[in-house]
């Protein structure tokens, strides 16, 4: 009978799945950035759902973890 030999690895290496963790807290913060203060007074328009932050930063921290994340995922060792 033979032998056969079959090597257990895995798919991913340490740095594609740190460069996924990395990902995944860029895409937390951007959720983080999100939300906000709440409104106390419901019949009071709140001017800072409006902001820098919510509009333009977040998003585009969303998209740059996506964007790692899909890096990571297609990166290939040597």
């Amino acid at each position: 009978m033979k032998e056969q030999s079959t090597s257990s690895s895995f798919v991913f290496t340490k740095q594609n799945y740190m460069l996924l963790f990395v990902s995944l807290a860029i895409i937390t913060l951007s959720f983080i950035l999100m939300g906000g203060a709440s409104n106390d007074d419901p019949t009071q328009f709140n001017e800072e759902i409006y902001s820098f932050r919510r509009i333009h930063l977040a998003p585009a921290l969303f998209f740059i973890g996506i964007g790692v994340a899909i890096f990571s995922i297609f990166k290939k060792t040597k």
